[in-house]
């Protein structure tokens, strides 16, 4: 893990998303439906034949196939972390097809391709595609995602959302990477 100690997120990204609130709603909710949209890959996930800055929505290539999707306006050791355990996640769960996808967030597309580069790199991530939605800033319109989240998590399986993490700014911790990966296995069941 040394490696990833040694992520210059702060300086590839700064995103900037502020909150207070302990409670916070961010996209769709247990029970919605996700919507499809259109993204750019940036990096990752050299298997699933899609070239890095082809254009698609990832939502649609996966279907009914259970995913684990985040959308992070913040790049630090904790979303590493949970990049790296989805990672491990999806490679050891090709059977049941479970798949996830990683929309970066931010006001800079040649920042957000930067950190793409360097979370691929650096993270030796193989089954996560890494990609910027069609509005790199606030994400889909129809997701309405809180602008002072700086980490979104949606669990979802037939398009329906089973589990929503809203997380403010330093708030994704070992705890709700457990309780993200715990919830990733329950909808495997």
């Amino acid at each position: 893990m040394k490696a990833v100690a040694g992520f210059a997120w702060a300086v590839l990204l700064s995103l900037g998303a502020v909150a207070s609130a302990a409670e916070m709603k961010s996209g769709p909710q247990p029970g919605d439906k996700v919507d499809a949209f259109d993204v750019t890959k940036l990096a990752g996930a050299g298997n699933d034949n899609v070239q890095v800055n082809d254009k698609l929505c990832y939502r649609c290539l996966y279907g009914e196939r259970p995913v684990v999707m985040v959308f992070t306006r913040q790049l630090d050791l904790e979303l590493a972390n949970l990049i790296t355990a989805l990672d491990k996640e999806v490679g050891e769960n090709g059977e049941k097809k479970l798949a996830s996808f990683v929309n970066l967030l931010g006001p800079n597309p040649d920042h957000l391709k930067q950190g793409a580069d360097a979370i691929v790199s650096t993270l030796n991530v193989k089954n996560i595609p890494i990609v910027m939605p069609e509005d790199n800033n606030k994400g889909p319109e129809s997701y309405k995602l809180n602008p002072k989240a700086a980490v979104t998590v949606l669990i979802y399986r037939d398009s329906t959302v089973k589990a929503n993490y809203a997380l403010a700014p330093g708030k994704l911790d070992k705890d709700i990477i457990e309780k993200i990966l715990k919830d990733t296995k329950k909808m495997l069941e």
